[in-house]
């Protein structure tokens, strides 16, 4: 049985198309995972079929009854909300069938005996379904999930305008799981959780019995939990059966094919073309001549795809720093309560850190006292000299109603046109990215501006808080090849070992030094 149907849509923002005449079918019990290079229009497809945002032509049609869980990677949650709220906003249907009941109830003692009839039938109904939905033992149910993702230790009545983004991330999931959804969309669901909960994640949904989309760019996740895929790429939407690996192997021959069909099409052409113009003004063999325009003219032409460029990092080095990159002595970070035992830590000219653990235990917060950004609340940090460090943040807030090209001049005041368009082409952005607003981009294309200034700047330290959030295979891919390459010192968080495995020399585990109960 179809879910969803998607007939004829297209969509685009200004003169950028993003879809073009895509239709797409989701049945029950179907796994997918939908996948793209950045900036393709995933997260714009997702708020399509949910109603988020109206295509330009097509039709979004649901089943009847069906009820949507969506976690969208841009969700935003009100200020002044606790995260028990939150969580309980879960079973908001419920508490409004309450609200109907008890309205059914003040009406008894006024109305007639058939009348009495047919509310203490429906009163019945509604019974049931709070009933067989566990409403009256929904706090129970907020408390054990809330334990589950280690949620209670950041206190479910902390406000979630507080919370870091991995911490609002795991709340959205929560609330997510509380609501049993008939389909669960899911967008990037793996940026800002840890190790531990993409586990949960994983075990989670290979036990979902309905039907799910995923939009993800974590390859062992996305192979551990499909059982199809929907690749959106250059307007289209083809589907494949199968996991990610399954998918590259046959999209591989796919274009393959093509490729070799279109050469063999361009000779066919080349030689028709050649005959027509050497034997069309000659009577002998004008006809033969007529016969082969008019074969070309009845020619159904194969057209390739354009070829995305490829992103290309390459972090440019300064003069060397100090042996000593940084030495904490009895440091103790945090900001109303410690996060942290008393620290000593230290790192040294060339080495290569990978800093990983749960989230909330302060990965972000050590990083920046370390830098100097905020005060410890005990002990003290040395700093080595000539240092020149990059830093990408998890998260930059604020609105940026920067163009791409002013984003890079406002770092770069000295770069010609071509040279701030050279630079953001060579990080994977196309013409149509480079010349919108920042605001408009895709999570993974804001990432590349942001990695643009980065690697245009001379560097001996690189201070990394997961910068693989949002990136697409072919970015991921690139930018551990240039840190694998970097000659400087590294200091970087990742949720995800399969990047960091490979380009560090060391590991330190928040765990083993945070105030937080594991």
């Amino acid at each position: 049985m179809s879910i969803l149907t998607v007939n004829n849509l297209s969509h685009g923002f200004g003169d950028r198309a993003i879809f073009n005449d895509v239709s797409f079918r989701l049945l029950k019990g179907e796994h997918i995972g939908l996948i793209g290079a950045n900036g393709e229009g995933k997260s714009t497809f997702m708020n399509i079929i949910t109603r988020q945002l109206d295509p330009d032509e097509g039709k979004v049609q649901w089943a009847k009854n069906v009820r949507i869980g969506f976690l969208d990677q841009h969700t935003v949650l009100e200020k002044g909300l606790t995260m028990r709220d939150v969580l309980k906003s879960a079973f908001q249907y419920l508490y409004d069938m309450e609200a109907e009941m008890n309205g059914m109830y003040e009406k008894m003692g006024e109305v007639t005996p058939e009348e009495m009839d047919t509310l203490l039938e429906d009163v019945g109904i509604l019974q049931d379904v709070l009933t067989n939905n566990d409403f009256y033992v929904i706090d129970a149910k907020v408390e054990e999930i809330a334990r589950g993702l280690g949620l209670d230790e950041v206190g479910l009545e902390k406000d979630v305008n507080d919370l870091s983004g991995g911490q609002r991330t795991k709340i959205l999931l929560a609330k997510l799981l509380l609501e049993k959804p008939d389909i669960l969309l899911l967008d990037e669901p793996t940026n800002f959780l840890d190790e531990q909960h993409i586990e949960w994640l994983k075990r989670y949904l290979n036990d979902y019995e309905n039907a799910f989309i995923l939009i993800s760019h974590d390859i062992p996740f996305l192979n551990s939990v499909i059982n199809l895929v929907y690749h959106m790429d250059n307007q289209k939407l083809d589907r494949y059966a199968g996991d990610y690996d399954h998918f590259q192997h046959v999209y591989g021959v796919k274009k393959q094919q093509l490729e070799s069909a279109f050469k063999k099409q361009q000779k066919e052409v080349a030689d028709l073309k050649d005959f027509v113009a050497r034997n069309k003004a000659r009577v002998s063999t004008r006809n033969m001549a007529m016969s082969r325009q008019k074969k070309l003219d009845k020619m159904d032409m194969i057209e390739l795809d354009q070829e995305k460029p490829k992103p290309e990092f390459n972090f440019k080095l300064a003069r060397t720093s100090s042996k000593l990159i940084f030495e904490a002595n009895d440091l103790v970070i945090g900001y109303d309560e410690p996060l942290s035992k008393p620290l000593n830590l230290r790192m040294e000219k060339g080495q290569k850190l990978a800093l990983v653990g749960a989230n909330g235990i302060g990965k972000t917060t050590l990083l920046k006292s370390l830098l100097g950004e905020i005060q410890p609340l005990e002990g003290s940090v040395k700093r080595g000299e000539n240092q020149f460090l990059g830093y990408f943040e998890q998260e930059v807030k604020g609105k940026n109603t920067n163009s791409c090209i002013e984003e890079i001049w406002e770092e770069f005041p000295h770069f010609s046109q071509y040279e701030a368009r050279a630079a953001l082409a060579k990080c994977g952005l196309m013409q149509k990215h480079i010349e919108s607003k920042v605001s408009v981009l895709s999570g993974g294309e804001k990432a590349k501006v942001r990695m643009c200034k980065l690697i245009n700047n001379e560097t001996n330290v690189l201070v990394l808080d997961e910068p693989t959030n949002h990136l697409d295979v072919d970015a991921k891919a690139e930018l551990k090849r240039a840190l694998q390459e970097y000659k400087g010192s590294i200091l970087l968080i990742s949720h995800e070992p399969e990047f960091y495995q490979d380009v560090v020399t060391d590991v330190w585990n928040g765990e083993s030094w945070t105030t937080k109960v594991f």
